[in-house]
């Protein structure tokens, strides 16, 4: 590893990898992953992307995302994303991303809110497909190195300018590594949760970093918890049950078997409908059928959910499956504009982890791939452009102990223990949530 780099990349999903695969080919580029480079939220996305699939279905789409978002949404973030979305698609098939097509032309699904089939899919892993896709590209990419099992624990900023980041390697040890811009691309809040469907090294460290170096933050009490995932009495990951299967045609049931609720509601309302009948029957959880779904082979069009609830005891071709509504989502985050500018000069966020306006208060399923992807490739754009215009000129000689204290105000005694840092990054990004939501209630 360098001491100095065009441009760092902390984290790699989808919005890391297109990111770094829109950068110029010259640039020398550091990837960071606090686990296994597979071990990305981008990798657990059943259900699809979003499309827009011709001109006639522009209002729909939409009005579907913010009808979904409470109408909060930033709408010149969401016709950015709509108007991109076609191009981001070719793009992906070129890159070798394959989607479920039928006598050559591309197959289209439908999910909780959509007003039409807008959804392109992958059997029941779109995002394992896709993200797979991008990092088989971005390692073979002789400018991007990327390292595993490291962690950013700090920024190197002064007079709001971010220099770049310290991190902690494998081996425990620490190290400032300076770049001319910074994205973070690092994931969602799941791991902050008792119950999620996220991995749970994903603890909002970038917003814990951002509260720290007072760079904007919007709406970070808005959190999505999604209404189905695999009931289990074990503490671990919540598997999805994808939107998908409702979108098919699966329904749910009450205790007695009864169906309570229209399962193509927008997630928050179909998670308040599922919390209120499981307090009514006095129970952990409700039914999901997928024996309702017609003229599909369920086994064929979902085999990762098959597998999964097998592995649980459960045949979805004959069995109730027991659902219960987890933490899915961030919609909050960093604060960013059109090009994933943060407030800060020269750093970037892009995915779950910022927060441009797309979503509003709720976002619509199968966006967050096609948000992801649309603003990294934003971000990727717009550093190209910057440095065309006015390029940086970093020193790239190593930062002495004495030099962090200096120009940075970071003293590395104050990282020496892991656990104290994420314990104390966790309690940041919670207090900042419940202030948030006491704010909002004060207003209301």
């Amino acid at each position: 590893m360098k001491n100095k780099y065009d441009a760092i990349i902390v984290g790699c999903g989808v919005a890391g990898c297109f990111a770094a695969l829109h950068l110029p080919k010259t640039a020398e580029i550091l990837m960071i992953t606090k686990s296994e480079k597979e071990e990305s939220d981008s990798f657990l996305a059943q259900g699809g992307i979003c499309v827009l699939k011709s001109e006639d279905d522009y209002d729909s789409f939409f009005e579907d995302t913010l009808r979904a978002g409470h109408y909060e949404n930033k709408r010149s973030a969401v016709d950015m994303m709509i108007r991109s979305s076609a191009d981001i698609i070719r793009e992906l098939i070129s890159l070798g991303v394959s989607f479920q097509t039928k006598d050559g032309e591309l197959v289209y699904t439908r999910e909780g809110a959509h007003s039409t089939n807008r959804i392109l899919y992958h059997e029941d892993v779109t995002g394992k497909e896709i993200t797979e896709k991008l990092l088989q590209k971005v390692c073979a990419q002789p400018n991007i190195t990327l390292t595993e099992h490291t962690e950013m624990i700090d920024l190197l900023c002064q007079n709001n300018t971010c220099d770049g980041i310290l991190i902690r390697t494998k081996t425990g040890r620490l190290a400032a590594v300076l770049a001319d811009n910074v994205i973070l691309a690092c994931g969602g809040i799941g791991g902050i949760y008792e119950n999620s469907t996220n991995y749970p090294h994903l603890t909002g460290d970038a917003l814990a970093l951002s509260l720290k170096h007072d760079i904007r933050l919007k709406n970070i009490n808005y959190v999505q918890i999604h209404p189905t995932t695999l009931y289990s009495r074990k503490k671990e990951r919540r598997f999805l049950i994808s939107e998908s299967v409702r979108g098919e045609g699966a329904v749910l049931y009450d205790k007695s078997g009864k169906r309570f609720v229209d399962e193509l509601l927008p997630r928050d309302l179909l998670t308040q409908h599922i919390y209120r009948q499981m307090k009514k029957d006095g129970t952990e959880f409700v039914w999901l059928s997928m024996q309702t779904i017609q003229n599909l082979d369920i086994k064929k069009r979902f085999p990762n959910i098959c597998q999964k609830c097998l592995m649980e005891g459960f045949d979805i071709t004959k069995d109730l499956i027991p659902v219960v509504p987890a933490q899915h989502y961030f919609m909050g985050g960093i604060e960013v504009d059109l090009s994933s500018r943060t407030s800060m000069n020269h750093l970037y966020a892009a995915g779950e982890t910022s927060c441009n306006g797309v979503h509003g208060a709720n976002r619509l399923a199968s966006n967050s791939l096609l948000e992801s992807l649309v603003f990294a490739k934003n971000a990727a754009l717009d550093i190209t452009y910057q440095q065309k215009e006015s390029a940086r000129f970093l020193a790239a000689a190593p930062l002495t102990e004495r030099k962090l204290q200096t120009y940075y105000n970071i003293r590395l005694s104050d990282y020496l223990k892991p656990e104290e840092c994420l314990a104390r990054n966790k309690q940041d990004v919670w207090n900042e949530i419940k202030r948030e939501n006491n704010r909002k209630e004060m207003a209301s």
